[in-house]
């Protein structure tokens, strides 16, 4: 079945949620099943199950083709815990379930979940603030608006907008007037440079339901990108946030294994294993992700621009959005994914465990000490599987400092300083694009905007049902009687009547007469 892409916005995850619920109860194939002597319709194994499920996420950009079996175990526990299904006797609310033959169904609600919403109250006072906030720094006086030329700062996405500069005259400059720039000046200039080429890069509208303005520490960002080591590196100057010594000691064991191995380590079987168990418990016992919390909405969202032909987009954008967190959580990030980035590649590893590849246990392992809710959400270890993933493959490239960010604030203070153009019909713009944000609705606008959105998806999933040439007939006759029970309306709005439902099947095939029945003659005995 096609996949349905989430766009960035709000509660992606529980977007995603709905969308795989929807796949998988009008996907999922059912039939009759014998148990104990008796039959039961409309029914489905767990294996089977998983075996459905598994493939959906796999294909699903999503989450992609590192979900595991495992995983997917896990995710359907979850499901029979939310009522999205119940055992053959209609119970639910635990996670007994296993890859074996117990019998499954689908309850009659629905297990679509309500998005949450913001107090419109603290929706207006967000943006008031930082409204407020903007325009006391980037005020500038007497400057004409004018269209800026093109710079040579690339985004991969064709129609992001390109912030760019135009250079001042050497005349004008000794005309321009100067001014003092204060220490709040240029955090603020920081603060707001990475949001506008955060937003750009992600090509929305508005970054309010993402990330509060307020959440970005501009003395985070301007350590990240200064206080670095040759290799990009975060140095710390207090070193009680830093990773213990031996925590580092076994990193580097294992990152440059077997090189770092010499003769002053212990050597007997089943060392590495140790090494590497040491190295999982306490990134583990965090108390927060590396990712921080506050953050897990901003990274979910990058999360669906994480497909073939966004690539570069989700590059550039987790670049930025890991310059936003606190520099000792950083440095940890990038000396973990240094060390998971190795070990995945290294043909000299020894196996670490028994049934997993490298590359799968450092996913499965450290995907949520990376990315995780303050509130457990079900999607949680599949999206932070996908996140680490992509982080293992491009931590080089993430990780590393932009150039371009430091060039685009030292011009915006540059502008902040020279204050005003003498001449306004030679004005200069400066650098400033709008933040804007989106149009506030009333909560009954909310409400019928969200069924509005579901019944779209759901009525898509009724076209690929119809669309799909590969499905038999009576299986595709099967899931349309399926769809008719669970969602009359949006069946009936497809077909108003009996004659549209008939045209998609063509004529019913003719009734074979019945062949000719010839009563077979009682031979009679010859004896008398």
């Amino acid at each position: 079945m096609e996949n349905r892409d989430v766009p960035p916005g709000p509660y992606r995850a529980t977007k995603l949620w709905n969308e795989i619920t929807t796949s998988f109860r009008v996907g999922m194939p059912l039939r009759k099943h014998r148990q104990h002597f008796k039959k039961y319709g409309n029914c489905f194994t767990a294996g089977e199950a998983v075996d459905w499920l598994y493939d959906l996420l796999r294909t699903n950009s999503n989450f992609g083709p590192e979900v595991t079996r495992q995983q997917t175990i896990q995710l359907l526990r979850k499901f029979l815990k939310n009522h999205v299904i119940e055992d053959i006797k209609g119970k639910w609310g635990t996670e007994n379930l296993d890859d074996n033959s117990q019998l499954f169904r689908f309850p009659t609600s629905s297990p679509l979940k309500t998005l949450p919403r913001r107090h419109p109250e603290l929706r207006k006072n967000s943006v008031e603030n930082f409204s407020k906030d903007k325009d006391s720094i980037f005020k500038l006086r007497n400057l004409s608006r004018r269209t800026p030329k093109k710079h040579g700062l690339h985004f991969s996405q064709e129609n992001a907008e390109k912030i760019s500069y135009e250079i001042i005259d050497e005349d004008q400059e000794n005309l321009a007037e100067n001014r003092e720039i204060s220490q709040k000046d240029v955090e603020e200039v920081w603060r707001y440079v990475i949001l506008i080429y955060l937003q750009t890069v992600l090509g929305v509208s508005s970054l309010e339901e993402v990330i509060n303005p307020k959440q970005v520490i501009p003395q985070y960002i301007m350590y990240n990108m200064t206080n670095t080591s040759k290799h990009g590196v975060v140095i710390l100057q207090d070193k009680s946030d830093d990773l213990p010594h031996w925590v580092l000691s076994a990193m580097k064991c294992l990152a440059n294994w077997p090189r770092s191995n010499d003769m002053n380590n212990p050597t007997y079987i089943g060392f590495e294993r140790d090494v590497f168990r040491t190295i999982a418990d306490y990134f583990l016992d965090l108390p927060e992700p590396l990712l921080t919390f506050e953050y897990y909405e901003l990274f979910v969202n990058i999360l669906g621009l994480l497909q073939p032909h966004l690539e570069r987009v989700a590059i550039d954008a987790l670049q930025l959005c890991c310059l936003l967190l606190p520099p000792p959580n950083r440095r940890k990030l990038q000396l973990l994914m240094r060390m998971i980035s190795r070990m995945s590649q290294n043909v000299d590893m020894p196996q670490l465990h028994d049934a997993m590849g490298t590359r799968s246990l450092m996913i499965h392992t450290f995907s949520r000490s990376v990315l995780r809710c303050a509130e457990e959400v079900d999607l949680d270890e599949l999206l932070a599987a996908r996140l680490v993933s992509f982080l293992m493959d491009h931590q080089q490239e993430i990780l590393q400092v932009p150039s371009y960010l430091q060039a685009a604030v030292e011009k915006h203070l540059d502008y902040l300083r020279k204050g005003h153009i003498k001449n306004p019909g030679d004005g200069v713009i400066a650098p400033l694009p709008t933040y804007s944000y989106c149009k506030q609705i009333s909560p009954q606008e909310f409400d019928e905007q969200k069924v509005s959105t579901s019944q779209a998806a759901i009525a898509e999933l009724l076209e690929n049902i119809i669309k799909n040439k590969s499905l038999p007939l009576k299986e595709k006759r099967r899931k349309l009687k399926q769809f008719q029970k669970e969602y009359p309306l949006i069946y009936q709005k497809r077909f108003p009547t009996s004659e549209s439902e008939a045209a998609l099947f063509g004529d019913k095939p003719t009734i074979k007469q019945p062949m000719l029945f010839l009563r077979k003659p009682k031979f009679r005995s010859l004896r008398y």
